[in-house]
């Protein structure tokens, strides 16, 4: 009898082992559940302060496009204009440095013959 008796206080430890590591892992996920819950919170504050910040932005835009739309603004106006334009200018410079680029990449060090023509308006 001796014997059941050591392999069941045997069994009793491995099973009160088996308990704690069990709860200590429900205790570590409780505690991570907890600090997940706690970032969403953050996160979700965060998100409503960008939303309002847009919010506001977009008012602005808003506001900035009916003051132009009215036309009271007509030297900006221009400025915008030239400022299109130039951007359209250096889009253009753009695309013709990564054709040469590329085309250089891909026969080696001969340029492609159209690299000196502009690309057309329409195109953007």
């Amino acid at each position: 009898m001796s014997a059941v008796n050591k392999g069941s206080s045997k069994s009793s430890k491995t099973t009160k082992t088996n308990k704690d590591f069990y709860e200590n892992i429900v205790k570590e996920l409780i505690h991570h559940s907890i600090r997940l819950q706690e970032k969403n919170a953050e996160m979700v504050s965060a998100v409503n302060q960008l939303v309002s910040k847009m919010t506001e932005m977009v008012d602005l835009f808003e506001d900035a496009a009916k003051h132009i739309k009215s036309g009271t603004d007509e030297p900006l106006v221009r400025k915008l204009e030239v400022l299109l334009e130039q951007n359209k200018n250096i889009a253009r410079g753009l695309v013709l440095l990564e054709k040469y680029v590329r085309d250089k990449a891909l026969a080696g060090t001969a340029p492609s013959t159209n690299i000196n023509r502009p690309l057309p308006k329409s195109q953007f």
